[in-house]
């Protein structure tokens, strides 16, 4: 199900959008502001998991930090 919103944006942020149509990287600005919605949905989503674990397991170990940005290429 999709929603229509009304949102103001930088001009900026309109102009990457549009770039990335002329690009082929998007189908639409629409798409790729839901595009953009959705990542950052995902990453609070994953930030609260993370600090779920945290709270459980304590602070990684500067070991696991290591490993964990190697995985994730960071």
């Amino acid at each position: 199900m999709r929603t229509r919103v009304t949102v103001t944006v930088d001009q900026e942020a309109v102009r990457a959008a549009e770039a990335a149509v002329e690009a082929g990287r998007a189908p639409s600005v629409s798409a790729w502001v839901a595009a953009a919605m959705s990542d950052r949905a995902q990453r609070e989503g994953l930030a609260g998991v993370l600090a779920d674990i945290r709270a459980e397991l304590g602070p990684a170990t500067d070991e696991e930090t290591a490993w964990a940005r190697s995985v994730l290429g960071l």
